[in-house]
């Protein structure tokens, strides 16, 4: 399967890459949570789609524990209907273990965009015969007091190192799913994928990232998603 082959090979790639202060772990859930990754991909990326969306990287409660993007575990479970024996990232954090489905600690960002799609779809298979989610790195990084730290945040030659590996799985991710919009889920999501897809014909746009870090996401994320969709031309 097409997703499967670009997946590994990103994991391949990405295992190779070495980060340095103020980075003292490195997650990366397409190796120790791979068997649900696997399933998620071949169940939902197994057909063209209209849409994808690329977020920028996992979570330390949502795909970092389940190995799906925005994966927060419940909804990962009750309403994907997927779950694994997740194993441990070598070293683990003591302030961010992985518990897998065992987690009781829920991702805001994933229980936001799966929520919605669960709200609005009623069913994955309606979901996903349109749409698919994907990220744009698949690697979660922390620092020594446990703080998240994202890619864009990476020393120069680091990140570029990183994003060589990542653009090339996006560009392959969207050969395969033929889309014909790319949504970045938030700002840097969005220009990543501007700057991976400028080759192909393809359309990029944005939605509002669901953090709870975002004002305008705690206002009601789901709406302010459907209008960004609404703007790009997205029929609901």
């Amino acid at each position: 399967m097409k997703l499967v082959r670009v997946a590994r090979r990103l994991a391949a790639g990405v295992s190779g890459l070495s980060f340095g202060e103020p980075v003292t772990h490195v997650y990366n859930p397409l190796d120790y949570a791979w068997e649900t990754h696997r399933l998620y991909l071949e169940r939902y990326g197994a057909s063209p789609k209209q849409v994808v969306f690329v977020g920028m990287n996992p979570g330390p409660w949502g795909m970092a524990q389940t190995g799906v993007p925005f994966g927060e575990v419940s909804l990962v479970r009750d309403w994907l209907a997927l779950e694994t024996q997740v194993g441990r990232p070598e070293p683990e954090h003591p302030k961010r273990p992985v518990e897998g489905f065992a987690c009781r600690r829920s991702e805001v960002s994933g229980r936001r965009l799966w929520g919605w799609a669960r709200d609005r779809f009623k069913t994955p298979e309606t979901f996903f015969s349109r749409f698919f989610v994907a990220n744009y790195c698949p690697l979660s990084f922390m620092e020594a007091s446990g703080r998240n730290r994202t890619p864009d945040k990476l020393p120069a030659a680091e990140r570029e190192a990183l994003l060589v590996l990542c653009d090339r799985a996006l560009v392959a991710t969207t050969e395969a799913l033929e889309p014909a919009l790319v949504i970045g889920v938030g700002k840097w999501a969005e220009e990543r994928a501007r700057r991976a897809l400028a080759g192909l014909d393809v359309r990029i746009g944005r939605v509002l990232h669901p953090s709870p870090a975002s004002p305008l996401a705690n206002r009601g994320w789901a709406e302010r998603a459907e209008r960004d969709l609404e703007d790009l031309g997205v029929r609901l």
